[in-house]
C-alpha cells in the first residue's frame, strides 16, 4: 500500500510519526511522573496540616484545592510540550472565571467567611454561640455556611460571609464563667444578715469557684424590694445548674431564716370630707 506513496510524503509520514510517538512519549512520562510528583507533595502537605491540627473542614478543603491546582499545572505543562499556546487558554480561563466570580459574588463571600473561620477559629464544633439573633450548638462548619442547632432543637444554617463580617459571643470558650443571681428582699431586712446567709448558701455548693470568692452587693432600692446583686464563679459546663438549683436554695434559706421575699404592695389611703 505504501510502495505507491511518495518517497518524499512517505519521509514525511514517518517523520510525523516519529515525533508524534516521541511527543506521546514525554507527555506519558510527564504524566507518570507528575502524579508521583503530586502524590508525594499531597502527602508532605497532609503531615504539615496535622502537625498544624487545623479543621477538618478546612483541611478537606485545602487538599482538594492543592490537588486541583496541581493537576492543572501538569496539564498546563503537557499542552506546552504539545506546543499548544498556553496564552489563548489562560485566556480563555480567565474569562470564564470572571464571569463565574461575577456571577457567584454571594458564594464567595460565604467561601471567604467560611476560610476565616475555620483558620481563625472564633468559634468550633460543640462550641456554644449568640450570632445573628440565634443561640445554640456549632453541629458543622462547612466551607460556606455553618449549622447551629438551638435549645429548642431547630437547626439553623448561618452563610459564613455574614457570620465573619458580625459580632459573635462564643459562650463557652473559656473553662469558666460567672454566675449573675438578682435577689430581692423586703424592705426593713438586716442587709447583713441577708448577705451573710447568701454567702453560707453558696459554700455549701462545690461547684461553685473560692477563687474569685461569690460577691453579695446591695444594688438598688427596688419598688417593693431591696436589690441584691450576687456573683460566683463557676466552671462553664455548670453554669445553668448552679444558677438553678442555688436560686432555690436561696429560697429554701431564706424561708428557714425567716427572711421574706418580697411582693408588689400599694398603701391605698382613704380621704373623707
Amino acid at each position: 500500500m505504501f510502495k505507491d506513496l511518495d518517497p518524499e510524503l512517505l519521509d514525511k509520514i514517518q517523520l510525523y510519526a516519529i515525533e508524534f510517538g516521541i511527543a506521546l512519549i514525554k507527555v506519558v512520562l510527564i504524566l507518570i511522573i507528575g502524579r508521583l510528583v503530586i502524590r508525594y507533595l499531597m502527602k508532605a502537605v497532609h503531615k504539615v496540616f496535622v502537625k498544624s491540627k487545623i479543621e477538618p473542614s478546612l483541611e478537606h478543603f485545602l487538599n482538594n484545592f492543592i490537588r486541583f491546582v496541581l493537576y492543572i499545572s501538569l496539564i498546563l505543562i503537557i499542552a506546552q510540550t504539545l506546543d499548544i499556546k498556553i496564552a489563548a487558554l489562560l485566556g480563555v480561563l480567565g474569562a470564564a472565571g470572571l464571569a463565574i466570580g461575577l456571577a457567584l459574588q454571594g458564594s464567595l463571600s460565604n467561601f471567604a467567611g467560611g476560610i476565616l473561620i475555620l483558620t481563625f477559629k472564633p468559634f468550633k464544633v460543640d462550641s456554644i454561640i449568640n450570632a445573628q439573633g440565634f443561640v445554640g450548638v456549632v453541629e458543622k462548619i462547612d466551607i460556606l455556611h455553618t449549622h447551629v442547632r438551638t435549645f429548642d432543637n431547630q437547626l439553623v444554617i448561618m452563610p459564613n460571609g455574614s457570620l465573619a463580617n458580625s459580632n459573635i459571643t462564643n459562650m463557652n470558650a473559656k473553662e469558666t464563667r460567672r454566675v449573675d443571681m438578682a435577689v430581692g428582699v423586703a424592705y426593713g431586712s438586716d442587709i447583713a444578715k441577708v448577705r451573710q446567709v447568701i454567702l453560707d448558701t453558696l459554700k455549701k455548693d462545690e461547684r461553685i469557684k473560692e477563687d474569685p470568692a461569690p460577691v453579695v452587693r446591695f444594688s438598688n432600692f427596688g419598688d417593693s424590694s431591696l436589690d441584691l446583686s450576687v456573683r460566683c464563679w463557676s466552671n462553664t459546663d455548670d453554669l445553668w445548674p448552679v444558677y438553678w438549683e442555688n436560686m432555690e436554695a436561696l429560697n429554701n434559706a431564706f424561708n428557714a431564716n425567716d427572711i421574706e421575699v418580697p411582693f408588689p404592695q400599694r398603701d391605698i389611703h382613704m380621704r373623707t370630707n
